[in-house]
């Protein structure tokens, strides 16, 4: 594969089909089938299972309960500022939320919550880079690329794996309190 090559796979997922692109330097996207800005796949991408084999298997593993955090390499196209964010983002401990104004003191500019807000919004790797772990201050579930139910799954299934109760009835609310 070379640095131009775009690999892209789906997946079936609890939270709808996934997209996945890859390069050659890593896993650059995921993208929801039910996202709000769809965008087209290339016809240049090259559908390669292979290619993405190796982040298919640890989020099969997330959604099976037995991965609580991802070793993959990753590649996400974005601004200084949004890596910084992403980067950030990737910090939130399995099972945890922060709010927005929590994220934007921890990467040192207390007053960009919007901004932060903007990037959280547009990270390429949903799930993996855990975007859904930020909540309102107020504890409520704010917007998500894949959808509120989306989110709102993931946080109750990772609370539910973290207390070890693959079957309660947790939907991800008490997760953002």
């Amino acid at each position: 594969m070379n640095a131009e090559t775009i690999h892209v796979d789906e997946m079936p997922s609890p939270v709808g089909r996934l997209l996945l692109l890859a390069d050659a330097q890593g896993l650059r996207e995921i993208r929801f089938e039910t996202e709000r800005h769809p965008r087209p796949v290339s016809p240049h991408w090259l559908r390669s299972s292979a290619a993405l084999a190796f982040a298919r298997e640890q989020l099969e593993e997330y959604f099976a309960g037995t991965r609580t955090g991802f070793d993959l390499p990753l590649h996400p196209q974005g601004t200084a500022f949004q890596l910084t964010v992403w980067e950030e983002l990737a910090r939130i401990p399995y099972a945890e939320t922060i709010s927005y104004g929590e994220l934007a003191r921890r990467i040192g500019q207390p007053q960009a919550m919007r901004a932060v807000g903007a990037a959280n919004g547009r990270n390429p790797l949903p799930i993996v880079v855990p975007c859904h772990r930020v909540i309102g201050s107020n504890g409520s579930l704010t917007g998500f690329g894949g959808g509120l139910p989306a989110k709102q799954f993931l946080l109750g299934w990772e609370r539910r794996i973290a207390h070890g109760d693959l079957f309660g009835a947790d939907d991800g609310r008490r997760a953002a309190r």
